[in-house]
């Protein structure tokens, strides 16, 4: 019997030394050691919801009759209020095409001209959709942003047709296309 005591005394010092190891390594508290946290902070700036097109546009030229059709160049919405939920509408309008004195005969309403967006190319996140429109002197949606988190932009070249009266006069047409974003 003092056999099998010993051997189960033996067995119980070895798995001691093998388990007493993880306790004497434990690193021994230093007198007089403290510890200092730093709350650390930043902020993350929010910008404005801005929209830029050309100042000027070229559409070509054409016979009374017919369709004229150009591009406007680039439009651009810029989204830098770094929302969690983004979204933006963009709308459009425009005044009567005139030219010389603006009488009725050298007039062209803006209700004979489209304008398609076409194809829009976006930065960041953002679903931009858009929709061919008619124009006129009221702003009607052309672009809308949805879905956006954080900062993002979209682009998009419109064309512009105009439906030229077989009534019209000769002459240099001229309206204002106002792009506005909110």
């Amino acid at each position: 019997m003092r056999k099998s005591w010993g051997v189960a005394i033996g067995a119980i010092a070895v798995a001691g030394a093998v388990l007493a190891p993880a306790t004497a390594w434990a690193a021994p508290a230093q007198p007089g050691a403290t510890a200092s946290d730093t709350t650390t902070v930043f902020s993350v700036d929010s910008g404005a919801l801005t929209i830029t097109a050309p100042e000027s546009a070229n559409l070509g030229s054409g016979d009374p009759g017919t369709t004229i059709t150009g591009n406007l160049g680039a439009v651009t919405v810029t989204d830098s209020r770094a929302l969690l939920t983004a979204s933006w509408t963009t709308t459009v309008s425009a005044s009567d095409f005139t030219t010389g004195g603006g009488t009725p005969a050298e007039t062209i309403p803006a209700s004979d001209v489209g304008y398609d967006p076409g194809s829009i190319t976006t930065t960041g996140t953002i679903t931009a959709t858009g929709t061919p429109i008619t124009l006129a002197g009221t702003p009607a949606p052309v672009v809308t942003g949805s879905a956006g988190v954080g900062n993002n932009t979209a682009s998009w070249n419109p064309a512009v047709a105009v439906a030229v009266p077989a009534s019209a006069v000769a002459g240099t047409y001229t309206a204002t296309i106002t792009h506005s974003v909110s």
